[in-house]
């Protein structure tokens, strides 16, 4: 008797690649966002072949990606959008909401910056004054807050319209280690009605006028409020490996392991290697530069040749799944483009799937055939645990689109 293959699943979360406008888009003032399609069109087209042939072009229109016919039915591929159940339009709740856990309640914004008294309670904590203390885009306030910051030393305190607080230092001022041990104070001072989603270490280097971030961001994430996905694979005794900055937004709860992804090349260089040598169990990496280099900066081209070159990777991953493997492609929230403001935008997740030993053969014949499935985000960690233990977890939202 032949023994089953191994199995394997590999989840990679394009960040911010928004695939339209969510019912509720209107209460968070995203009403007629998609990132997907209006990225296209303001860059006179995408050329995204291996995720086109996966069936990126059917989820919603994009220019210069062409639908693609489901026929015949049943191939392996999969393709479809996905909502959440719970509030928020932000990386925490995205990642989260992929594997089951869905917020009761919107997590605490501060739109006017954050309230005297808290802001005291965080100087004493951390050791540190601050400045700045308003809703910003971070390089914006490295800018106009940086030669204050190193003049006296105190960190540079902003916040968005998502759920965060952020500390930004010159490296030469404060340390990076000094810079996240601050941030750890601030974390444990964020909790109860203040409790935001994510606590961010932001350091910086050069000179005024060309300050730069170093690839040393860390995200000091609240604690999963519910079981998750990752929960039961860890309990089933599977490898769970976070990539770049998953292990941040789960507080590595569910993870037997994370390598770092500061960049989409090195985070894709990571889930390679795993393709390699990893036996069984899941990746579950995060391609952050999609939001944080490009989306929030609105830089088109910059956005457009990131999915170029991860749509490259994607294909040559596609060239090393064995017969028990299941690739997904997916998104945490948008960043439209063309959307007045540079926060995060309120949309669908795309979903891409691919799975079995007819991979290769049928992207080498151009089309994978399938079907569409529009569901829930906690679809995505639903399939993979079906798709791993053979069992499902009724205590969590989500059905399986492939088992």
């Amino acid at each position: 008797m032949t023994e089953s293959p191994a199995r394997r699943a590999f989840v990679l979360v394009i960040d911010a690649c928004g695939a339209g406008a969510l019912p509720d888009a209107a209460a968070y003032g995203d009403e007629g966002t998609c990132t997907l399609s209006h990225l296209a069109d303001a860059h006179g087209g995408l050329e995204l072949p291996a995720m086109g042939a996966l069936g990126l072009g059917s989820i919603v229109p994009i220019e210069g990606v062409p639908p693609v016919a489901v026929e015949p039915p049943g191939g392996p591929a999969i393709h479809g959008r996905l909502a959440p159940l719970g509030p928020g339009k932000d990386s925490i709740t995205g990642h989260w909401e992929l594997m089951g856990v869905t917020l009761p309640a919107p997590l605490p914004t501060y739109p006017h910056g954050f309230p005297a008294a808290l802001v005291a309670r965080l100087q004493e904590a951390m050791g540190h004054a601050v400045i700045c203390n308003r809703p910003d885009n971070g390089l914006a306030a490295i800018e106009q807050f940086g030669q204050e910051h190193l003049r006296g030393g105190a960190l540079i305190l902003y916040t968005s319209q998502d759920s965060v607080l952020q500390l930004a230092a010159h490296t030469e001022r404060v340390t990076t280690e000094e810079l996240y041990e601050a941030c750890r104070q601030a974390r444990e001072v964020m909790s109860g009605p203040d409790a935001v989603g994510r606590v961010i270490a932001r350091p910086f280097t050069g000179e005024p006028g060309s300050f730069a971030r170093t690839p040393g961001r860390r995200d000091f994430a609240l604690a999963p409020v519910g079981r998750s996905y990752l929960d039961e694979l860890a309990e089933a005794g599977k490898s769970v490996i976070g990539v770049g900055k998953i292990e941040d937004l789960f507080a590595a709860r569910g993870l037997s392991g994370s390598l770092p992804g500061s960049t989409n090349a090195q985070a894709l260089d990571a889930v390679a290697v795993l393709a390699r040598e990893l036996e069984e169990g899941l990746v579950f990496a995060n391609l952050i530069e999609t939001d944080q280099v490009y989306g929030h900066r609105k830089d088109i081209a910059g956005f457009a040749d990131a999915l170029r070159e991860i749509d490259a990777r994607v294909a040559e991953l596609i060239e090393t799944m064995r017969e028990g493997d299941m690739l997904i492609v997916t998104a945490d929230h948008g960043v439209d483009p063309v959307h007045p403001g540079t926060d995060h935008t309120r949309e669908y997740a795309p979903l891409l799937a691919l799975t079995g030993p007819m991979a290769r053969r049928a992207a080498r014949g151009g089309g994978y055939g399938g079907s569409r499935h529009d569901g829930l985000m906690a679809d995505v960690g639903a399939s993979v645990l079906s798709w791993l233990t053979g069992r499902g977890a009724p205590g969590l939202p989500g059905e399986p689109f492939l088992s």
